[in-house]
């Protein structure tokens, strides 16, 4: 039948997301995402109207793996600071991952995009507050069980960790040494007393 979509879209966004991750959106061009989707320019426009509706389709699918794993670890997870170093070295794992470590996709999202395009920003405020959310209950669990100092402010800390994994993460683009970011994980850990 004529029209119907032929390929799957779960496919297409991931394979996109990781050009889009490696070469940020301008200099991914139209022609490296039909080479690397396999796809003509025609079905993705029939998809995704645009190689900005593709774009914002593969960073929604990065936030959605990324930013959920760590949301669950520290949901689940026992001992905080055991947890919380897990949840932050994951992260930098990812992102220096490969023989050419790409960051962290949404931190480069927000180095190239921002403060011009309103919707990157949005979304990376969203990823921020549901980290810090993450980061604030698990904090709260652990002072009400004592396993914090009775002066440590579960907000200011989580707000802190936040910065601390944004800070991480840009790091870890310009210098992938994950013992050195191990090291400053450490340092951030250690502030909880």
């Amino acid at each position: 039948m004529a029209g119907t979509r032929q390929f799957d879209i779960g496919a297409a966004v991931d394979k996109a997301m990781n050009v889009f991750w490696e070469r940020g959106y301008e200099a991914t061009s139209m022609s490296d995402l039909t080479t690397a989707l396999g796809l003509g320019r025609g079905s993705i426009y029939q998809a995704f109207g645009s190689k900005d509706g593709l774009y914002r389709a593969a960073l929604a699918h990065y936030l959605e793996l990324a930013a959920s794993e760590m949301v669950t670890a520290l949901e689940r997870g026992d001992d905080l600071r055991t947890t919380l170093r897990a949840a932050l070295l994951a992260r930098i794992d990812v992102a220096i991952e490969g023989p050419a470590p790409r960051g962290c996709m949404l931190v480069n999202a927000v180095c190239e995009r921002l403060p011009h395009d309103q919707i990157t920003g949005q979304t990376a405020r969203d990823v921020m507050d549901a980290n810090r959310n993450a980061f604030e209950a698990a904090l709260t669990r652990a002072s009400a069980l004592g396993y914090l100092h009775p002066s440590c402010d579960p907000a200011s800390l989580a707000d802190f960790l936040v910065a601390c994994l944004s800070g991480l993460l840009v790091t870890a683009k310009v210098r992938p040494d994950r013992a050195a970011l191990a090291r400053s994980v450490d340092v951030a850990i250690s502030t909880l007393g």
